[in-house]
């Protein structure tokens, strides 16, 4: 068996090339006005550094603007909820991103909840999420929203299929969940304290990668002709299956690096640009 690799690198970039265009409709349409992200960094996390810095440069890819805000390692609460509430208010920002993690004497959860609905286009608050979970309309979390956009792409059942999600994060396991569940897949989320996680993992047509340790998912656990999706990514290069064994007997996959974190960032500039049609438009 020859496996499709889901190559979220490539689609990415097909998609950047779309939205260029509608991005230059929108300024054509508003008078000139640009989409704007803006990015918030707290502290001096090099990786958190290096990934607002990423969304950036997707965001000039396409004709968007970032404003990217940067506050001290020693910022409060308070400090961070207010910088929130200005860029709420200020009609010019579409889409506000908070790097995580934050420092540990921020409440990051109270934080992310200020982000006002309409401006939540990496789909953190708890509002999102219960909207998107009752099925009304949301901004998803940008990576379980970004690997359904690619399997989209790939026409990839899911309708009555099996899918494992192995992990249950508040921002990749419970929403990619939510998401097959909406699309009328049967869902079974497991994690590392999870029994028999091997025997339930086999069962699966999909399994989703989301646990956060390398290679933690082997590959005997997978069934033959499965799809797999690996959303982690480690310093070792690898995410959270081992995905070498899988390549020549799964249907298909998602490579490491290339396949979903593209999509994520992707997905980020996606929901900003719908954020500011909404805003620009009317």
């Amino acid at each position: 068996m020859s496996a499709q690799i889901l190559d979220g690198k490539a689609l990415a970039q097909r998609f950047e090339q779309e939205m260029s265009q509608r991005v230059e409709a929108l300024k054509a349409a508003s008078g000139g006005r640009t989409p704007i992200l803006a990015t918030i960094l707290v502290g001096t996390d090099p990786a958190s550094a290096t990934y607002v810095k990423m969304k950036g440069n997707a965001c000039r890819r396409v004709g968007m603007d970032s404003q990217a805000i940067e506050l001290p390692q020693d910022t409060t609460t308070e400090q961070l909820l207010q910088r929130i509430e200005e860029l709420n208010a200020n009609p010019d920002v579409h889409g506000i991103l908070l790097q995580h993690p934050v420092p540990e004497q921020i409440d990051e959860r109270l934080c992310f909840d200020a982000i006002a609905l309409g401006k939540d286009v990496d789909g953190v608050t708890c509002l999102g999420f219960g909207r998107m979970a009752m099925g009304e309309h949301a901004y998803g979390c940008a990576t379980p929203k970004g690997i359904m956009r690619l399997l989209e792409h790939y026409q990839v059942p899911l309708e009555g299929q099996h899918a494992v999600v192995v992990g249950r994060s508040a921002i990749l396991g419970k929403p990619m969940a939510m998401m097959l569940l909406g699309a009328n897949t049967t869902v079974t989320i497991c994690h590392s304290r999870t029994r028999n996680l091997p025997e339930l993992v086999k069962q699966a047509d999909i399994v989703v990668g989301a646990v956060g340790k390398p290679e933690f998912i082997k590959a005997d656990w997978i069934k033959d002709g499965a799809v797999v999706v690996d959303a982690g990514y480690h310093p070792q290069k690898c995410g959270d299956i081992e995905l070498a064994p899988l390549v020549e007997r799964v249907a298909a996959y998602t490579p490491v690096p290339g396949g979903v974190g593209p999509m994520t960032i992707n997905t980020l500039i996606f929901q900003t640009l719908e954020a500011a049609e909404k805003a620009l438009k009317g």
